[in-house]
């Protein structure tokens, strides 16, 4: 199955399994260094949202976005994602002394920031805590941060470590009624994203899933003004490599929808239900009657009809999202980004099957990521997507319809055409000299010839393996090559004046990160 879902995220300085995919909006921006009295303690404010109180200690924080001025050349700045569970529900920085020493060697990070921990008991009610003091630690480490507001589930169940279900009042109305949650045709409900199909109907205690992302934008922006460099981000999946997918637009909320489209256009019997002959989800396209090459039915009027409509809502709720957004954020010096999964399991084949039923209508004949592209530009975001380290000629080795390459190169000229900014990111944390290498291949496969490019990378994923000596030697050596930074902290300082420049100081250091 796929999920589709635009889904906001933010930064300050500060993102594919059975569902329709997710966009991911970011807003990035540079604030100026400011003084501000802040404490530990938190008190409930005016907008129901708890963040730190002023008091009598002083305490300075600069938080910005983008690339300093100041030894960089024409590059593009690295930031570094942070574990998932990086805060913990309650308001407390998980690993805090570990996270400390690890913001010393680097530059930026990308932080998290979950609907399920901040808005998790009750509608309205905003517990920011957590990622206020994990911002502000990361400023106090001289570091830029992005900060990217999830509004989907992550993690697989209860079982799994890094578990971060959609708000417990939210769980409750998809109880109440099981359509909120996306659904496939032999009804199987995905609960890790609200259906698009209730987009802006009054199912969350009397506001649309649309106006509870807004208000949590909004009440980001308050708490946070004072430090505001907010990049608005995607929302990820894991997809199950290989998969086709299925078409999640089952529940009565989708159905209705297409039941609406199809009468108008004098085709009731076009309403029904999603496509016959998708078959299952690791069946060979060119064994299903919807997918195959020839007289398949994706490449018929029935198909067509489907599809526009299936990926119109897609495009829609992002249009919603980015419009809300652009909104809540103008005139706050913040930049704004949307990521575009990385789905390239079929595009090799004409119909490009997995794409197709995570809601990007993308074929062979068709360029479905220009549509986004255009939405993005109209509302100032910039273009993030992923798949930057991979390689067709080991993809196909284990799937030979594979090419993210050719998936990543669509995209990137999608990007150019539009006159878009670019942000790259990894799909699975590599750290060998080949994927790296890639990174760089691709993003000047962006930005040559680019009067002023823009392009900046977010590195997945902070853990223990990135501080290994030789990881952390080709890490470094990656960094200057993009960034041309001639004042990265390549060195870690983390007790007094040892700066380990081997494996055996490594160990003398004593380097021990608590990550799971």
């Amino acid at each position: 199955m796929a999920i589709a879902t635009f889904a906001p995220s933010f930064c300050c300085t500060r993102t594919e399994p059975t569902q329709l995919p997710r966009f991911r909006l970011t807003h990035s921006h540079k604030l100026q260094s400011q003084t501000r009295r802040l404490s530990v303690s938190c008190r409930l404010n005016s907008s129901n949202s708890l963040s730190p109180a002023d008091n009598n200690n002083n305490n300075r924080y600069k938080l910005h976005d983008g690339a300093s001025s100041q030894g960089r050349r024409n590059g593009s700045p690295v930031f570094v994602k942070l574990p998932e569970d990086s805060t913990m529900i309650g308001g407390k920085v998980k690993r805090r002394k570990a996270m400390a020493q690890s913001f010393k060697a680097l530059e930026g990070v990308v932080v998290e920031v979950w609907w399920g921990v901040v808005e998790r008991d009750r509608p309205g009610v905003y517990d920011w805590r957590g990622y206020f003091d994990l911002i502000v630690l990361a400023s106090n480490c001289g570091l830029k941060v992005r900060a990217l507001l999830a509004f989907h589930q992550c993690g697989s169940g209860p079982g799994d470590p890094k578990w971060v279900p959609l708000p417990q009042w939210v769980l409750e109305e998809i109880d109440k009624d099981p359509d909120l949650a996306y659904s496939d045709r032999f009804g199987r409900r995905n609960m890790e994203y609200i259906s698009l199909g209730c987009d802006i109907l009054p199912v969350l205690r009397g506001r649309s899933p649309i106006q509870a992302y807004t208000d949590f934008m909004r009440n980001f922006r308050d708490t946070f003004r004072p430090l505001l460099g907010a990049i608005i981000t995607k929302l990820t999946w894991s997809w199950r490599s290989r998969e086709l997918g299925e078409f999640q637009c089952y529940d009565k909320y989708m159905l209705a929808s297409l039941n609406a489209c199809a009468r108008e256009i004098g085709m009731r019997e076009w309403g029904d239900g999603g496509p016959i002959g998708a078959s299952n989800l690791m069946q060979d396209p060119e064994h299903t009657e919807f997918f195959r090459t020839d007289n398949g039915l994706w490449n018929t009027a029935y198909g067509n009809f489907f599809l526009e409509w299936y990926s119109g809502m897609l495009l829609l709720h992002g249009e919603r999202i980015c419009r809300e957004a652009e909104t809540i954020f103008r005139g706050t010096r913040v930049n704004t980004s949307a990521k575009v999964g990385g789905i390239h399991w079929h595009y090799g084949t004409p119909s490009h099957p997995s794409e197709l039923t995570a809601g990007y209508y993308n074929t062979s004949t068709r360029d479905g990521f220009l549509p986004i592209a255009r939405i993005f530009g109209r509302y100032g975001f910039t273009l993030c997507c992923s798949c930057f380290e991979m390689r067709d000629v080991d993809e196909k080795q284990m799937n030979p319809f594979s090419s993210p390459e050719g998936f990543l190169r669509q995209l990137l000229l999608a990007a150019r055409i539009c006159e878009i900014p670019l942000e790259g990111e990894n799909s699975a944390t590599s750290l060998d000299d080949a994927a790296f290498q890639q990174v760089i291949k691709m993003s000047k496969f962006y930005s040559e010839g680019l009067e002023k490019p823009s392009f900046s990378f977010n590195f997945l994923r902070m853990d223990k393996n990135m501080f290994e000596y030789h990881n952390w030697v080709r890490f470094t050596r990656f960094v200057r090559q993009l960034s041309g930074s001639s004042i990265f902290r390549a060195k870690l300082d983390f007790r007094g004046d040892i700066r380990p420049s081997s494996a055996s100081d490594f160990a003398k250091v004593g380097l021990a990160f608590a990550y799971c």
